[in-house]
């Protein structure tokens, strides 16, 4: 736990930026703060209109000033909701600015962020941060900065005329202020403590819907029968948010309790002291009653300030877990000025790259001195046991995590020099779990080409294999996938990712294990679809199935982060190491399994032979 003095650092730096996002709208807030002054103004005359009307009007029998005087009372009150509703504008218009500011910074940051971060980071809680947090702080952003000065004017003005009415009697309600400042006190203490509480549960529930809700998590859930583990564990986190709930409405009603308790005190007081004063000759009775009317203006804008004061120590915990995300240190940027990569060949050079997923000098190396070149216009090959380090090598191509020595270079060109987005630009990727959005064909197809033409995507799909199919469906290319293309199958899925990157038409390619768990004739269209996706690029293939790339210009095998073995299928093979042993037992395997098909087909027939 942070000592006192900490904490009191870590608040006061926090109030300075949630004040610091207001500064751009300034102008706005100096329209505020005269809409405020004109309303608290026309609040302080009612009262004493109130006065003149039980001293002189009603004794006097004025039924002509009466009827001045009651008509003022509705002229002013109509005057003063004008006037509010001004203010009430344009505070909204500068809360949600500030909001929408905050949103789009926060967003922004988070998707700059390193994949270190989204790989050790649940997505509810990300999802939390960005919609929940925002969400709860958006109230107080919208309304609290003007209603505090609203209060604060309110209850100045308020107390100079309750001063200038009867000094005795408002110093009998100053002196009542600090029965109810000390608990509000403990009250926010306590709120903002729950308030950050409440909002981790809230990422914990959330994770557990992004987890089991989505279509991947939901298969899994079913597929397994853990339906009622994953309700049970949803209903426990939901339980521990209930009760944090009630803890925060309890305390909320004991802060009113006390509000309303002083509210009906002070009032007392006042009839009792000022009816002695007004049986004595000291005070008249429109006083009397003018300055309660005045003490209860008092007490709901104090009521607020302190109800807001409570609030904002709420709101100061949701701030600071924005803030939180916020100053995360972006990984992996720009460097100041530089430049977009020009990509002339696309020859690709690793020179001697080390990497370590651990952040400490102690971690295991993922890739150890790692050193070879792609040429433009060839097909390198990546094979080696599951966790040799093969996408680690892709991921680094294209700066999803940074070299801690050596570099990787693009036609000479450094790619920590140059700016990310153009790196993205020259490199297309075709993964072997297929993401899509949850949208139509065409708009999946142009992601990352948007001016592509309608003729360039039939194009594109017709080198992917993948036009025919698309045509035969109701809505053709305007057909939506579902949520991460589950309305298709793998193979369709696949051949659409590989559309794609015809589409997009980059001199660099990864092919990450593209034909990996798919059946033969799903296999065999998409190994067609790639044929025109390498010509005339430099491909990086990561290959389990080594009979996919037999005719690869040069294969890497890779082991324990190193390359062991370089060169030619006929080369490697011939010098019976790593890749001729990955290569025999995976043939091995595979005419295993074809002989076993063929036994299963010969007893089926011979049992159908008996049966007759």
């Amino acid at each position: 736990m942070n000592p006192p003095d900490e904490n009191k650092r870590v608040k006061g730096a926090t109030v300075r930026r949630v004040v610091g996002s207001f500064r751009p709208y300034w102008r706005s807030g100096i329209l505020v703060g005269f809409a405020v002054i004109l309303t608290s103004m026309t609040g302080l005359i009612n009262p004493l209109i109130v006065r003149k009307i039980i001293d002189k009007a009603i004794p006097d029998h004025d039924l002509h000033l009466l009827g001045i005087l009651a008509g003022s009372m509705v002229v002013v009150t109509i005057s003063g909701g004008i006037i509010e509703t001004c203010e009430t504008y344009f505070t909204t218009l500068i809360g949600q600015r500030v909001m929408f500011d905050l949103r789009s910074k926060l967003y922004a940051h988070l998707s700059r962020m390193a994949l270190r971060f989204f790989t050790e980071t649940r997505a509810g809680e990300i999802l939390s941060r960005v919609t929940s947090d925002i969400s709860g702080v958006q109230e107080a952003v919208t309304s609290t900065a003007a209603e505090i000065l609203h209060n604060l004017v309110v209850a100045g003005s308020t107390l100079c005329l309750m001063f200038a009415l009867d000094w005795k009697l408002t110093l009998i309600c100053v002196g009542m202020m600090p029965l109810f400042i000390y608990p509000s006190r403990v009250a926010g203490q306590v709120r903002r403590r729950l308030s950050k509480e409440a909002q981790a549960r809230t990422a914990d529930l959330s994770s557990i819907l992004e987890e089991t809700l989505s279509v991947s998590g939901a298969l899994l859930v079913k597929t397994f029968g853990r339906q009622e583990r994953e309700i049970g564990r949803f209903q426990d986190a939901s339980t521990k948010l209930l009760k944090l709930e009630i803890r925060r409405a309890m305390l909320a009603q004991f802060f009113w309790l006390t509000i309303q308790t002083f509210w009906a005190v002070s009032p007392a007081l006042i009839y009792l002291f000022g009816g002695r004063a007004v049986a004595s000759g000291h005070m008249t009775l429109g006083s009397v009653v003018a300055f309660v009317t005045l003490q209860n203006r008092l007490f709901f804008p104090l009521g607020r300030l302190f109800g807001v004061q409570v609030q904002i120590q709420g709101t100061l915990g949701l701030f600071e877990r924005i803030f939180e995300y916020l100053d995360l240190t972006v990984e992996i940027d720009d460097k100041p000025s530089a430049p977009p990569i020009a990509v002339q060949k696309g020859e690709v050079q690793y020179d001697n790259v080390s990497f370590s997923y651990g952040v400490t000098p102690e971690s295991a190396h993922a890739l150890q001195n790692i050193s070879f070149s792609a040429k433009p216009g060839t097909l390198t090959a990546l094979v080696g046991p599951s966790g040799a380090g093969k996408t680690t090598l892709t991921y680094l191509l294209q700066r999803l995590y940074d070299v801690q020595a050596g570099a990787i270079r693009i036609d000479g060109q450094d790619i920590r020099d140059v700016q990310l987005a153009s790196l993205a630009g020259v490199i297309g990727v075709v993964t072997q779990e297929t993401f899509l959005f949850h949208t139509t064909i065409r708009e999946n197809l142009r992601y990352g080409r948007p001016d592509a033409t309608e003729e360039e995507l039939f194009v594109a799909a017709r080198a992917a294999q993948i036009h025919d199919r698309i045509m035969q469906l109701p809505e053709g290319y305007d057909t939506v996938v579902g949520e991460r293309g589950y309305k298709l199958s793998g193979g369709e899925r696949q051949r659409l990712a590989i559309a794609r990157v015809l589409l997009k038409a980059a001199p660099i390619v990864i092919l990450d294990e593209a034909t990996s768990s798919l059946d033969t004739v799903s296999e065999r269209l998409i190994q067609e679809a790639l044929d025109p996706l390498t010509v005339g690029r430099t491909t990086l293939a990561i290959a389990h199935r080594l009979s996919t790339i037999l005719k690869a210009d040069q294969i890497l095998v890779v082991d324990h982060g190193e390359i062991k073995e370089h060169g030619s299928h006929a080369e490697l093979y011939a010098r019976r190491g790593i890749y001729t042993k990955l290569f025999d037992e995976q043939f091995a395997h595979e005419e295993s399994a074809q002989e076993a098909v063929v036994a299963t087909e010969t007893d089926l027939i011979k049992a159908a032979s008996d049966r007759h």
